[in-house]
Parts: C-alpha cells; sequence; structure tokens
C-alpha cells in the first residue's frame, strides 16, 4: 500500500454505543495497526435534533476501556480536525456549490407537500416514487426550470435542497474488499439531497468531504452502509478525487431466532449488547460488559471473531496477536451470529490468566462493598477457587463460607450426609482436630484420613457430613483445606454447630 493507512469510526452521538459498533471500530484499528496507520475518530453529530448528552463521552470511554483508543479524534486532537462534524459545518456548502458548478448537483423546490402528492399517486397506480432521471425534468427544480426562473426563487429566499444528479444509463462498477467485485445501474439510484433547507448537509456529503480531507485510505463500516455505496463512488468522481476502498462487515446476528442482534436482545436473554452500563434520562438502565465482570480482553477476543477468522484453530487471540492475524480478506460476507456463551468461555479463560495479585485486589474491592470483612488471608483464598470462577462475583459464590458461617444445611446434602451415627462420628473428627498442633492442611489430611483408614470407616460417610458442616453445601475446594484457612477455632466452631443440628 503506497498510500498510507489512515481508518476513521464515525459513529453518532446518539445514544450509547452498541457491541456491533464496537465491533467495526475494532476491525478499523486492527486494520490501520496492521498496516502502522492511523485510526481516527469523528463523531457524525450533524443531526442534532437526535444528539444525546453524554453519548460522545461514552464512545471514547468504551474504546480506552477496551484498549483500543484513537489516534486522532476529539479528545485527542491531530492535524485533521475538527472531529466533530457539528463543528465543521462551514465546511460544506463550498463543496454543495462545487458540485453545482460541476453540473453533478442542482438545486430542488419541491415542497415535502408536493413530494407526499407524488408519493400518493404512484402508490395509487401501484408504483414507487423515484426522484431521479426519469421524472426530475418534470419536477421543480433548476433542471427543469430555465436560469432566470431559477434565480428569482433564490432571490425570494424560497426554501430549497441540493440533490446529487445521478448519472443515466451508465453500468457502475463497484468493488469491496470484503465482497469482491459488483456492478448496478445507475438508473436505479434517486437523487440524492446532499444539503438540506436548514443548511446542514446530510450525511452522504459530509461523509464523503470530510473522508477525503481526513485523507481516509480505507471505510471499514457496516453492512448498513452497502446501499450508500454507489452513490459514495459518484460523488467521489463528481468531485475528481481519489475514492478510497471500502470494506462493508457483516451484521450481527441475534444468538437465536432470525434478524439483527438489538438491544432487546440483550435484556430478554441476560446478556449485555454496550461495552459500557448506560443510564438513560427517563431512569432506565442497560447492562454493559464492563460492569458485568467481563475483562476487556474477553470481550476484544470475542468481538475479533464475530464475522473474521485467522484460518487457523487458534482461538485465544492477545491485542498484539490480533493486530498481527487480521486482515479484510479472511472477514465473512454473511451475518455473525453472536454467541453469548462463548463471551463466557473467553472472560472464563483470561480470568485464569489474570495476574493474582491483581485479582485479589478485585476481590477485595468486592468484598468491600459488600460490607464483608475477611476473617481469613484473601490471597490464599483466591488461587483455590478460581479455576471454577467466571466473574471476580464467583469467587464470592465459591467461597463465601470462608466470610461466613453457614446459617443452613443444603436439604438435599443434609438428607444424604446427615445419618444416624454421624453426630458421634464427627465429635471424634473434632476430638482428632483439637489435638492437632501444626494445623496444616497437610497435617490435617494425615490425621483424619489415617482415623478413617485404621476404623475403616467408609469416607464418604466422614467426608460428606464435614464438608457440609463447614460450608453449608457440598462445594468449595478441599476440604483439609477450608479447614486449615478457617482456623481451629472457626473449623471446631462449625463442626460442633453441625453436630447440635444432627442431634
Amino acid at each position: 500500500m503506497s498510500q498510507k493507512v489512515r481508518v476513521r469510526f464515525a459513529p453518532s452521538p446518539t445514544g450509547p454505543l452498541h457491541i456491533g459498533g464496537v465491533r467495526t471500530a475494532l476491525f478499523n484499528y486492527l486494520f490501520a495497526k496492521k498496516h502502522n496507520g492511523d485510526f481516527i475518530i469523528r463523531i457524525e453529530d450533524t443531526d442534532q435534533t437526535r444528539y444525546v448528552e453524554g453519548a460522545e463521552d461514552y464512545i471514547i470511554e468504551a474504546l480506552n476501556w477496551l484498549n483500543i483508543p484513537a489516534d486522532e479524534g476529539p479528545v485527542s486532537g491531530g492535524n485533521h480536525g475538527p472531529y466533530r462534524q457539528s463543528e465543521r459545518k462551514e465546511l460544506y456548502r463550498k463543496y454543495a456549490d462545487q458540485l453545482l458548478e460541476s453540473g453533478n448537483a442542482y438545486y430542488a423546490f419541491d415542497t415535502s407537500e408536493a413530494l407526499d402528492a407524488h408519493r400518493k399517486q404512484h402508490e395509487a397506480e401501484g408504483k414507487t416514487f423515484i426522484y431521479n432521471w426519469h421524472n426530475r425534468l418534470k419536477l421543480n427544480n433548476s433542471l427543469a426550470l430555465s436560469e432566470a426562473e431559477t434565480k428569482a426563487k433564490l432571490d425570494a429566499d424560497e426554501e430549497y435542497v441540493i440533490r446529487f444528479k445521478t448519472p443515466q444509463d451508465e453500468t457502475l462498477p463497484l468493488t469491496d474488499m470484503v465482497r469482491g467485485d459488483m456492478k448496478i445501474d445507475t438508473n436505479i439510484l434517486d437523487d440524492k439531497v446532499l444539503f438540506k433547507s436548514d443548511g446542514m448537509p446530510t450525511y452522504h456529503l459530509a461523509n464523503i468531504v470530510d473522508d477525503h480531507l481526513m485523507e481516509i485510505s480505507h471505510v471499514i463500516r457496516g453492512e448498513e452502509w452497502l446501499p450508500s455505496l454507489a452513490l459514495h463512488v459518484l460523488l467521489y468522481r463528481a468531485f475528481g478525487w481519489e475514492a478510497p476502498q471500502f470494506a462493508h462487515l457483516p451484521l450481527l446476528m441475534k444468538p437465536v431466532g432470525k434478524g439483527k442482534l438489538s438491544k432487546r436482545d440483550g435484556d430478554k436473554m441476560g446478556f449485555p449488547v454496550f461495552p459500557l452500563e448506560w443510564k438513560t434520562t427517563d431512569g432506565d438502565t442497560f447492562s454493559g460488559y464492563r460492569e458485568d465482570g467481563y475483562l476487556p480482553e474477553a470481550v476484544l477476543n470475542m468481538l475479533a471473531f464475530l464475522g473474521w477468522n485467522p484460518g487457523t484453530e487458534q482461538e485465544i487471540f492477545s491485542l498484539e496477536e490480533l493486530v498481527s492475524a487480521f486482515e479484510l480478506e479472511r472477514v465473512h460476507k454473511s451475518g455473525a451470529k453472536f454467541d453469548p456463551e462463548k463471551t463466557k468461555w473467553f472472560q472464563h479463560h483470561y480470568l485464569q490468566e489474570m495476574d493474582e495479585g491483581v485479582l485479589t485486589a478485585q476481590f477485595k474491592t468486592f468484598l468491600k462493598d459488600k460490607g464483608v470483612s475477611p476473617l481469613v488471608d484473601v490471597s490464599i483464598i483466591v488461587p483455590l477457587l478460581k479455576e471454577r470462577a467466571t466473574f471476580v462475583k464467583d469467587l464470592w459464590e465459591q467461597g463465601s463460607f470462608f466470610f461466613e458461617a453457614p446459617t443452613t444445611y443444603d436439604e438435599k446434602a443434609a438428607g444424604k450426609a446427615f445419618k444416624e451415627g454421624t453426630a458421634t462420628i464427627l465429635k471424634e473428627v473434632l476430638t482428632i482436630l483439637n489435638a492437632i498442633e501444626d494445623f496444616s492442611a497437610t497435617t490435617i489430611s494425615e490425621k483424619v484420613k489415617g482415623w478413617i483408614t485404621g476404623n475403616e470407616i467408609g469416607f464418604g460417610k466422614v467426608m460428606m457430613p464435614l464438608r457440609l458442616a463447614l460450608v453449608g453445601e457440598m462445594k468449595g475446594p478441599d476440604v483439609f483445606e477450608i479447614i486449615s484457612i478457617l482456623g481451629k477455632e472457626e473449623a471446631t466452631a462449625r463442626v460442633k454447630k453441625a453436630v447440635t443440628f444432627i442431634k
């Protein structure tokens, strides 16, 4: 690639960033870094009616949390700013005028009532109304009017829009890095509005002008923009500019059923569809991956596989490995099915890989927020519990008994474990525990197991009720580890309590 790779992620600040948008940002980031290029954030906020307070900050924070920050953007700055379209609005008029002068655009004075009447008339005749080559000379625009009539309307401040004059009778070749070569008949395209009556550009004009001025080399965006590709290519041609290369990413599909993944799917099926939690002004809260306890590495690894694969069996990729392996040619055309369980699988892996000191610190924060004062050393407990944990909160679910003595016993387990003679067995265990000086798990194990074997008692008759006495249910790490960590006083108190309960 001779030209420097420059890509952009251009979200609208109309609410929280959907996970599909994050995937688009990630693929842009990976492509840029793979080719030593620049990753740019541009905020497309020309539609001020849909602007949502806090949405822009949310977008920036989400990308920073995922460790895919922008090289240039509204916060990081850069040489191609401003990076908010609302701050660039003075720019666009001159480009609209350029298209008018070159004959690639025209003034249209049709009122919305007149256009509505045309639509209704076409519907009545079973046709679809399209404003383009086949009827533009019969409508109220500068192509159908004389120069003097057009000037009179403009001088009288009559409301108008500027429309693109789509070429007639042409087969337009299009190339997409994901979908390959395509052709489109320009006769089926409509003359899109480029400049609105309120003096603001439409998305199409602003987008092309900004991409050109920001020297964007590759436009990597969602499949929903594929229908606009022909217009965008024609606009580049009309300006006499070299078009960037385009790549349209597959849609994210629901985990079950058909259709695109929506925020309602997440609510219904209990998984986040946003990177961070989002609170609406109405008081609704949408869950986020960060607040649900996911690690950014797990979310990134999961997103990378939505519509792309490396062509190998490898599934676990660090960000550096993703940059190295990523190729747009390996992005699929068909929609990518979202799999919440696979996300948990990635999360479990990354939690196991986490530095134990960091994990312990996070668990301590969790306990503090819960108002729990640890009776025991948390750093000893974390390695014992983490294998079964997917989230930090699972450490509590797996090991709450280390911090709080059981107040009840699992009914089903108690029915199996607490039998006639169990109280006597547990009293014997108490005698053994009280006699042990070196209260290490190894010593406790030797003494208790030695006694079980020596007295030819079934292991289940001792170990099941002992675990139940200490934990309250049939879970947790090695019983002798639990006893050692709880310490003699706490462990014997719990066994005594169970004896009383059985009696």
